[in-house]
């Protein structure tokens, strides 16, 4: 163990400090930010969106139950519109996109897929427009606490190292960092990530995405045929740098001999994008003030700060606990795929739209309370609805 002794300069203070800029990030700093908080959003890469963008899962999942209701509201249709406001690659629902009827939306589900750079820029715009102060290259590499409260957010980034005081931290890392810094109780994926390498490919004049590997579902859920087949795949955890590098390395080699199957690079078949960072899904997760159950659907929470669907069937509807987005530390809030919720709630709760909710019950939280175990649920909700969110599912 080296000793090291760092004196760290103290940069500014704001109201709300969000931590990750994908859709969890992007939703909590435009939410607090409509709602008076000076906002501070922290990124790591040089582009919003996370896997979203970045990690090329451009699949804008399904912001309806598949029985021709909408749940999803909100930033979560704003920002599914933005993705496809200057042009769409997919998956086109005009019934739901301009006007269909009952009949025609319980035929297709609400979701699109968009090119990934040009989402990534118009939501860099949406964050200037709306006042959020922006930092790419910037690690958290740490937090200061007083008593149960977060102090300061330490970070990294090519101006050396510095301390952001706060007065809120919204943690939509993906991966639960900050609540690992700040002392929150968290739990692993068990059974870790499979590999999964999309790449974009031009063929013939077309820009084609190759969905190579695929998300893996719980183990609880699976036949035994499926455990059986699973005793050789590769699992990774998605949390450590050594074990990220070797998912990075074993998905590039996967993703280039998959192209090159049908023919070397030229201008008629060439590799146009590869994702930039790792497509692990699901690594590691609050455990939080309330866990939520995949046996959960159409229960009513008078905590509620939003619905969504299962992406994978039609029918369920789960309303969102406030309880799943917080823990111990009276001022740190959590966004995104690492939510309070058991393995096999995990794999529907991941994916774009419940982190687009997720998000804006969480910045907005931040934007009116100092102690998230003692807001004023009602005033949230309030607000929520003012903003367009539905909270509870006999309201639709």
């Amino acid at each position: 163990m080296i000793e090291e002794i760092l004196h760290t300069k103290e940069t500014g203070y704001y109201d709300v400090v969000v931590c990750g800029g994908g859709i969890a990030g992007i939703s909590a700093a435009v939410a607090a930010a409509r709602h008076g908080a000076k906002v501070l959003l922290l990124e790591r890469e040089y582009a919003l969106g996370g896997l979203a963008t970045l990690g090329l899962v451009t699949i804008y999942l399904p912001l309806c139950d598949g029985t021709g209701r909408q749940v999803c509201f909100g930033l979560a249709e704003e920002l599914l519109r933005l993705s496809i406001s200057n042009g769409i690659e997919d998956l086109y629902c005009p019934e739901w996109l301009e006007s269909g009827s009952e009949e025609e939306r319980k035929k297709t589900r609400f979701q699109v897929r968009y090119n990934p750079y040009v989402f990534a820029i118009e939501a860099e715009k949406l964050l200037r427009k709306e006042g959020v102060n922006l930092l790419y290259g910037s690690f958290v590499v740490s937090v200061l606490k007083k008593e149960n409260r977060i102090t300061h957010v330490i970070i990294e980034n090519k101006s050396g190292r510095s301390a952001v005081a706060v007065g809120n931290v919204i943690d939509a890392t993906g991966d639960a960092d900050i609540c690992v810094f700040a002392g929150e109780d968290t739990e692993l994926f068990g059974q870790g990530n499979i590999p999964a390498s999309w790449y974009y490919y031009t063929q013939d004049s077309s820009f084609n995405l190759n969905m190579l590997g695929f998300c893996d579902i719980p183990d609880s859920q699976k036949t035994e045929e499926q455990l059986q087949n699973d005793k050789s795949s590769l699992r990774f955890s998605g949390v450590g740098a050594e074990d990220l590098t070797a998912f990075t390395i074993f998905s590039h080699g996967e993703l280039l001999a998959d192209f090159l199957k049908d023919g070397k690079d030229s201008p008629e078949h060439a590799l146009s994008s590869i994702a930039m960072i790792p497509q692990v899904r699901m690594t590691r997760r609050l455990n939080g003030k309330y866990v939520q159950d995949e046996d959960e659907m159409h229960k009513e929470f008078s905590d509620s700060v939003g619905l969504f669907p299962d992406w994978r069937k039609r029918g369920p509807v789960y309303e969102l606990p406030f309880g799943t987005l917080y823990g111990k530390t009276e001022n740190l809030i959590v966004a995104g795929r690492h939510i309070s919720v058991t393995d096999s709630m995990w794999d529907i709760t991941r994916v774009i739209p419940v982190c687009a909710v997720s998000g804006q019950a969480a910045g907005t939280a931040a934007a009116i309370c100092s102690n998230f175990s003692k807001i004023d649920i009602s005033r949230l909700q309030k607000l929520l609805s003012k903003d367009g969110v539905v909270l509870h599912e006999r309201q639709l």
